[in-house]
């Protein structure tokens, strides 16, 4: 699936695409998934999964908070330059799937915002008086990063580019606090 994502988009992709990537059978595919959009889903969740892992082992808790938000807004900017139209898949196509993929919706933002609650109940914001930020706060966070990934792998423009600005408005947001 993430070969035939990544050649013709999800939606031009079938699972005659997918099989022939993976080089099986429908039969085996059919065994696995009930469908494209189940096999879509699964991909999905394990992309967030490694998000979430290479961001929680990116930032090392006791450097300044404000170096733990470039670490973090680095370890999330080589994920998504690594697997672009993967992240597309996540952030446009997974919601066209309905109610099939809201599950996928909530577990990935309710495993990111509790992620970025951790990190800041680090030592690194702990010395500064920085208060772990709220769940609400988190979620507006992690929706514009989204928004403005999207928006970035949609025009062709290096991913790389939100890298600035999301540190930035992760430093106004937590430092306000």
């Amino acid at each position: 699936m993430t070969a035939s994502i990544n050649e013709r988009g999800y939606r031009d992709t079938t699972v005659a695409d997918i099989v022939r990537q993976a080089r099986t059978s429908k039969r085996t595919f059919y065994e696995h998934f009930a469908s494209k959009e189940e096999c879509l889903i699964e991909l999905l969740h394990r992309n967030n999964e490694t998000l979430i892992a290479n961001i929680t082992a990116a930032v090392d808790p006791a450097a300044d908070w404000d170096e733990q938000i470039r670490q973090a807004a680095t370890a999330y900017v080589d994920h998504i330059a690594a697997r672009p139209a993967i992240t597309l898949s996540w952030i446009r196509e997974a919601p066209a799937l309905g109610a099939a993929a809201m599950p996928l919706h909530r577990m990935a933002m309710d495993r990111l915002t509790d992620m970025l609650v951790d990190l800041t109940d680090s030592p690194g914001f702990q010395r500064a008086d920085l208060s772990p930020i709220s769940r609400p706060m988190a979620l507006i966070l992690l929706g514009g990063l989204r928004e403005l990934t999207a928006l970035f792998v949609e025009d062709g423009h290096d991913v790389r580019g939100i890298l600035d600005p999301a540190i930035a408005a992760s430093t106004a947001l937590f430092g306000s606090r």
